[in-house]
């Protein structure tokens, strides 16, 4: 099969396209023929720095969708010809987390395209515990699209920070693709949104997916303008997965009783609180990492019925894989980034 490996980590000219042996499936795997893989900032991580990645070359893509083509002799599951998007989560399934539903608290779970290899390749196997099917409805790309995105963005929004109709909500770098799937997830429960981001051209993109105001945050100080839009109040809810370089503006931008949630620290992961202000102002802070299977399925569920409708910023042949890098590197993206075998 042909895929994008890197032989050590580096730059994006580390990236190759080549021929690479096909994946030997086990009795509980399946193999698929990857139809879209979408790109994440942790391929980028992964590429450059992250010390989990230990096996060389290595095949990146976390966020995978296509067609069935084998399956193992203990797969009653999943059928030769399904077409499935794939959970990026492989957990243990023997601890106390997995056990209860919240397997992505499991301290022994792999990511696929991370510990293992991934769908920037013609073939990719998994477990068949991971597929999840999808009707003709929905693209591969748009399928592609939901995993590692829409999954953090839902656990984010829904399960930790349980948003409500009533809530304003601040989400920073809306361009982003967990950013733009946290507008869309925000919207879809009745919440007025704050879009924050580099530039007006991705602002624009954000008020037509349904913002109510657009703060560019590289002409102005984004929690001055939340309290001024909100007349001094605050949002109640932050969505940050920035870090370092918006935390002490994120907490300050919240109301009485807000929640911040948060799944990233692009910038840094060190940010420091006013313990004081915090009790005063009775805040919360959260947590969040990832989603459960059962939270992807139900996702599947609204993009299929068209209730979410996944942003796709562009769609790259699978031997562009770097020129997907940049773009994401530039932060020149509003919305998912799709490679195409």
């Amino acid at each position: 099969m042909k895929a994008i490996v890197f032989y050590e980590q580096g730059e994006i000219d580390k990236l190759v396209y080549q021929d690479h042996p096909d994946p030997e499936i086990d009795v509980d795997e399946i193999l698929v023929k990857v139809g879209a893989c979408a790109v994440n900032r942790l391929d980028l991580n992964a590429r450059s720095y992250r010390p989990e990645i230990q096996v060389f070359p290595h095949i990146l893509g976390s966020d995978i969708a296509g067609e069935v083509i084998e399956i193992g002799l203990k797969v009653n599951t999943v059928d030769i010809g399904d077409r499935v998007v794939l959970s990026p989560n492989i957990p243990c399934e023997k601890c106390r987390d997995c056990l209860s539903g919240a397997e992505n608290l499991c301290d022994y779970q792999q990511l696929l395209g991370f510990q293992t290899h991934g769908g920037y390749a013609e073939l990719v196997k998994a477990p068949a515990q991971n597929a999840i099917g999808i009707s003709e409805r929905l693209s591969y790309p748009n399928a592609a699209a939901l995993p590692i995105a829409y999954l953090t963005a839902w656990h984010m929004l829904v399960t930790r920070a349980e948003i409500k109709s009533d809530d304003d909500i601040l989400i920073l770098a809306t361009g982003s693709g967990v950013g733009s799937a946290g507008l869309q997830i925000a919207k879809l429960h009745g919440a007025r949104v704050f879009a924050a981001s580099s530039t007006n051209e991705k602002l624009d993109r954000a008020k037509k997916t349904g913002a109510d105001f657009a703060i560019n945050y590289k002409e102005t100080d984004f929690m001055e303008a939340v309290l001024e839009l909100t007349e001094g109040r605050g949002v109640d809810v932050v969505f940050e997965h920035v870090g370092a370089a918006t935390w002490d503006q994120s907490i300050a931008s919240l109301a009485k009783n807000g929640r911040l949630v948060t799944c990233g620290a692009t910038t840094g992961n060190i940010g420091e609180i006013n313990i004081r202000k915090m009790y005063q102002k009775q805040i919360t802070l959260l947590g969040s990492a990832l989603g459960t299977i059962t939270e992807l399925r139900a996702i599947v569920d609204l993009v299929d019925q068209g209730k979410l409708t996944p942003i796709i910023d562009s769609v790259l042949p699978l031997a562009d894989a770097y020129r997907s890098h940049q773009i994401m590197e530039k932060r020149e993206n509003f919305g998912k980034i799709c490679l195409i075998p």
